[in-house]
């Protein structure tokens, strides 16, 4: 494989450090151009140093002289802001690939800018496509920028893929069902923040944990799906699946059903997004089969998760009305983890600032932004002032 250059937006968090622990297995393959991070200044100095970065951009711009001095003397580049972000997917012309990781709504605009320069974008971060998708996908081929899937659900429909030549029939997509698939529901109520970000089977950071707790990020996949894979939302169908360990699968017109099988770790995904069509090593523990015991699959329940009813409703409404989903879904699980709403006031929050968005069937990026600032608006209107 030809050595790739790569820029990380969003080096710091969780997809980004495993990224990384795919460069390292690698080093031979990667050359890592960009870090970015939003605050986390001391990581990004830390990474830079050991991957010999080109640039390091730290969003926070009060921060800049402390990544600044410490990174001067190795001869690293050292930028700040968004506006640097935004520039150096615009201008960098020594990117190959972008591994696009940032958390939340303000990963869209990075993302488009990589894509209207061309370069392959490795999309780990959802709400670009929730809020945009019809935008993203557009661009992508305009601009005739690549797009491949890092969530572990997309990526097994992409590896599924790739064995079948044939009109997609339907897509499975598997969801563990989170921490609180079998709590009573009389319980939900009194959910502390720490049982919501302790999930069962994998590691990510609080705020997308206390959305595969909600089954919102289940919701969001769902939408991702539609964009990426081109199906309409009667063909994506979720699957509960506690063990994860079948990450999605695809059902073919012959009745076919292929389904892409490994342990629970964000760093396959990565590493195929990173290197595609190859496939390379990777130490990851393999499956032991007479360990596993069976595998179980049921329906969601649309009571215990009516997160995930709310999102498949906002996709079918279609327009901008997803774009308010996902913003007012970032407002209500900030005010839950910053303990100012009890977890079942998440869905309540979501569902009342959805109905009230006014409607537009094709919003273009200018109309994208304008709801994604009302919604946020409205939705803080209902967080209680304590």
């Amino acid at each position: 494989m030809q050595k790739r250059r790569i820029a990380i937006l969003g080096s710091t968090g969780s997809i980004g450090v495993q990224a990384l622990d795919v460069v390292r297995e690698h080093r031979e393959l990667f050359d890592i151009q960009l870090l970015t991070a939003g605050s986390n200044s001391r990581l990004l100095i830390q990474q830079a140093i050991e991957f010999d970065a080109a640039c390091a951009i730290i969003a926070d711009e009060s921060l800049y002289h402390e990544v600044s001095e410490a990174l001067t003397p190795y001869g690293i580049n050292v930028l700040a802001g968004m506006s640097s972000i935004m520039d150096a997917m615009t201008t960098a012309e020594n990117i190959d690939i972008v591994l696009s990781a940032m958390v939340g709504f303000r990963g869209l605009a990075p993302t488009l800018a990589a894509l209207r320069s061309g370069k392959a974008v490795a999309i780990a971060n959802k709400e670009p496509l929730v809020a945009a998708g019809s935008i993203v996908m557009q661009t992508a081929r305009e601009h005739n920028a690549a797009i491949l899937p890092v969530d572990s659900e997309h990526s097994a429909i992409f590896q599924c893929l790739q064995g079948g030549h044939s009109p997609i029939e339907r897509i499975f997509l598997t969801a563990s069902g989170g921490p609180f698939l079998r709590t009573p529901l009389s319980e939900l109520k009194n959910v502390t923040v720490e049982e919501a970000v302790n999930h069962p089977r994998w590691k990510m950071g609080r705020k997308i944990t206390v959305d595969s707790s909600t089954l919102m990020n289940k919701g969001f996949e769902v939408i991702e799906a539609c964009w990426l894979f081109g199906v309409d939302i009667s063909q994506v169908t979720v699957v509960i699946h506690p063990q994860s360990v079948i990450h999605s699968m695809v059902a073919f017109r012959d009745g076919a059903v292929i389904g892409q099988m490994s342990q629970p770790d964000m760093r396959l995904p990565i590493q195929y997004a990173l290197t595609y069509p190859e496939r390379l090593p990777l130490n990851l523990p393999r499956l032991d089969f007479y360990k596993l015991g069976g595998l179980t699959f049921s329906e969601p329940d649309m009571t215990r998760f009516p997160c995930l009813r709310i999102a498949l409703d906002a996709m079918k409404r279609g327009g901008n009305i997803p774009c308010a989903l996902n913003a007012a879904n970032e407002v209500a699980v900030a005010a839950f983890l910053d303990g100012k709403i009890r977890f079942t006031d998440i869905p309540v929050i979501v569902s009342r600032s959805t109905d009230r968005c006014s409607f537009i069937k094709d919003p273009d990026l200018n109309a994208v932004m304008d709801t994604d600032k009302a919604v946020r608006e409205y939705a803080s209107t209902l967080i209680p002032k304590r």
